[in-house]
C-alpha cells in the first residue's frame, strides 16, 4: 500500500506527541517537527506508510536519545488491558461460538494504537468493545474459520502493546501448540515487542519470536532470516492492525487481516466505511 498525502499530517502528529512523552523542552519539540516537515517534502509515496514511519521514530529516538519513548504509555495499557482480561474472557465463555466472540475481540483490541490516535482511554477500548459486540465485522466468516481448522501451523502477527492482551484470547481458541506468535523486534509507537508479551502472559500460552525489525508494520525485506522462514512456512497468517495491512497486503499467500479502520486513508483502499472492523483477506492483482 502507498502512502498518501493525507499520512503526513499524520507523521507530523506522532512525532510531536512522542517528543513531548520524553522531553518538555519546546526546542527539541520544534527541531522534530522541522526535520519531519523537511524530510516529508522528498519522501517517496510509493513507499507504504510503515516505511517512512521507521525512518521517522529512528530519528525521533536518536534526537531524544530514548530508545523506547512509548514506554511508560506502553505499560499503562497493557496494565489497562490486563484488568479487563477476567470481563474479556467472560464474554467469551458465554458465547455461543467462543472462536467468532474472541475474533470480534481482538478486532476491537486494535483501537489501543497510539499511531492512530493520540491517546487510548479505558472508556474508549470498553467502547469498542461494545461496538464489537453490536456491530457485524466485515470479511467472510466460513473461509476464516476453515482456515483456522485445516491450519497445522499459524503465524500470529502482533500490533500493540494493550491489543496484545486481545491477541492472547483469540490464540487460546486456536490449540496454543501450533501458533507462532510474532512482534517488533525493536521499540516504535507502542507497538508489541517481547516484552509486551510476557506482561500478556503469552509466554506461557505460544511460541514467541520477533520479526527483528524496528517498523511499524512487517516489510518482510526488512525482518530477520528466522522471521521470514517462519512466514513463508505457515500453512495461515494472521496479521492484526493497519501496519501490517498497509505493508502485507500486497503479498501473496494465506493471510487474514484483522482490524479496525479508523483512519481514512485505510477505510477508502478497502473500501469500506470508517470504524469497520474487517476481517478478510485481500488477493493482491496480478
Amino acid at each position: 500500500m502507498k502512502t498518501t498525502l493525507d499520512c503526513i499530517p499524520c507523521f507530523v502528529r506522532q512525532a510531536l506527541e512522542a517528543a513531548r512523552m520524553v522531553s518538555d523542552d519546546p526546542t527539541v519539540h520544534e527541531r522534530i517537527v522541522r526535520e519531519v516537515l523537511h524530510w516529508s517534502s522528498g519522501m517517496d509515496l510509493n513507499q507504504s506508510p510503515p516505511v517512512l514511519a521507521q525512518r521517522i521514530h529512528r530519528r525521533l529516538r536518536e534526537i531524544t536519545g530514548s530508545t523506547d519513548p512509548y514506554l511508560e504509555a506502553k505499560a499503562r495499557l497493557n496494565r489497562m488491558a490486563m484488568d479487563l482480561l477476567p470481563d474479556l474472557k467472560a464474554e467469551i465463555k458465554s458465547a455461543p461460538d467462543p472462536l467468532a466472540m474472541a475474533v470480534r475481540l481482538a478486532i476491537a483490541g486494535n483501537v489501543i494504537d497510539l499511531g492512530a490516535h493520540g491517546s487510548v482511554t479505558e472508556a474508549d477500548v470498553r467502547r469498542a468493545v461494545q461496538q464489537a459486540l453490536e456491530e457485524p465485522f466485515s470479511g467472510n466468516w466460513d473461509e476464516f474459520s476453515q482456515a483456522v481448522a485445516q491450519a497445522r501451523s499459524i503465524l500470529y502477527l502482533a500490533d500493540n502493546a494493550g491489543e496484545i492482551v486481545f491477541d492472547r484470547l483469540l490464540i487460546e481458541q486456536f490449540s496454543p501448540e501450533r501458533v507462532t506468535l510474532a512482534v517488533r523486534g525493536a521499540p516504535v509507537i507502542n507497538d508489541a515487542t517481547l516484552a509486551d508479551a510476557r506482561v500478556a502472559g503469552l509466554h506461557e500460552v505460544v511460541d514467541i519470536i520477533d520479526n527483528g525489525s524496528d517498523a511499524p508494520g512487517t516489510i518482510l525485506e526488512d525482518c530477520s532470516p528466522e522471521f521470514r522462514l517462519r512466514f513463508a512456512a505457515a500453512d495461515m497468517i494472521i496479521a492484526k492492525g493497519q501496519g501490517n495491512f498497509e505493508t502485507l497486503s500486497h503479498v501473496p499467500g494465506n493471510i487474514f487481516f484483522l482490524f479496525k479502520a479508523k483512519c481514512s486513508v485505510i477505510a477508502n483502499h478497502v473500501g469500506l466505511p470508517l470504524g469497520t472492523h474487517v476481517l478478510a483477506r485481500f488477493h493482491p492483482r496480478r
